[in-house]
């Protein structure tokens, strides 16, 4: 369960990376140790849409390099951005990471 809100949380910096997107042209900015553009091209499929793919190496490459901590404070954006929380979450577990206490709803 913890897991899941840790993802919660970079699906939220990909809110944010969208949010850079200007004329087609999207600027990088880090978020908690990661890229946005990054976190953005590699895990959105997995956290969108009706039928979620599961997260890729890739997509795992970049969770694992985050500090999940720090991204569990952006938890409570997801839904407002579209994100599907509960597939957010769940990354960190789908990578084969254990979720921070600071995660926890």
């Amino acid at each position: 369960m913890a897991t899941n809100r840790v993802l919660g949380l970079l699906l939220v910096g990909i809110w944010l990376i969208a949010l850079v997107m200007v004329g087609g042209k999207v600027t990088a900015f880090p978020i908690c140790n990661i890229d946005s553009t990054e976190m953005m091209n590699q895990c959105l499929p997995a956290v969108s849409g009706k039928s979620p793919k599961p997260p890729s190496k890739q997509c795992c490459t970049v969770v694992r390099k985050a500090k999940l901590p720090c991204l569990c404070g952006f938890k409570n954006v997801l839904p407002g951005l579209g994100i599907q929380p509960k597939l957010a979450l769940a990354l960190p577990k789908k990578c084969g990471l254990a979720t921070p206490p600071e995660c926890h709803f």
